[in-house]
């Protein structure tokens, strides 16, 4: 008599879940200076820091935020992950309560989401991260039910800010778009930077048609 052989599960019964296992290899990478990573849209995405351009709108950006809100409950921060259902991104710029302890993630890895009043993108001008900020990190956002996402472009037509409002995290969109050229002064609408108007000294002046 032939004796019968069971196979065991593939993957084991036990075995981490693809979430668990795209968290654990974004834990695990010992990246160089100058390269961060996200976990954006279920795949890890590995870029560098941007060139002097991207970070001079950050920087006068960042630099508008502080003072806008000084003496406030609210700061502006970057260089910081920020987590939500098992993604994560390094916004170029965002909003968040000066008291941030209470939205550390258990793991220590960043902040939650749910801190996050305001994110700012700055578009680059590699042609895979513009399709991160322009569709990626927009559908992510809205996902996030971020109240307001403010996307600076240098590379779309001569210069646009986008001003986006009023997520749907279940549509993974946004209801109100607001997308102005360089040179046409935006005003954010809603949350601790209401009232805060980007200007041509953050994104330099209109550009004449190409």
């Amino acid at each position: 008599m032939t004796e019968s052989r069971t196979e065991p599960p593939y993957p084991p019964e036990n075995a981490p879940g693809p979430d668990e296992v795209l968290w654990q290899a974004w834990e695990a990478m010992e990246l160089p200076e100058g390269y961060r990573a996200e976990i954006i849209e279920g795949a890890v995405e590995v870029s560098s820091t941007g060139r002097y351009a991207h970070s001079q709108t950050v920087f006068l950006f960042k630099e508008a935020l502080g003072d806008f809100l000084k003496g406030g409950d609210f700061a502006a921060r970057n260089a910081t992950n920020v987590v939500h259902a098992g993604c994560v991104w390094v916004p170029d710029l965002f909003v968040v309560p000066r008291d941030t302890e209470r939205y550390v993630t258990a793991d220590g890895a960043g902040i939650t989401a749910a801190a996050v009043r305001l994110v700012v993108g700055v578009v680059s001008p590699d042609r895979r991260r513009q399709e991160r900020e322009r569709v990626m990190k927009r559908r992510e956002y809205a996902r996030a039910g971020i109240p307001v996402y403010v996307a600076i472009d240098d590379h779309d037509d001569q210069g646009t800010v986008t001003v986006l409002t009023e997520p749907r995290p279940d549509r993974a969109d946004w209801v109100g778009v607001h997308r102005v050229p360089y040179g046409t002064e935006v005003t954010i609408p809603e949350g601790p930077a209401k009232g805060l108007v980007i200007t041509e000294a953050i994104t330099g002046p209109a550009r004449a048609a190409k």
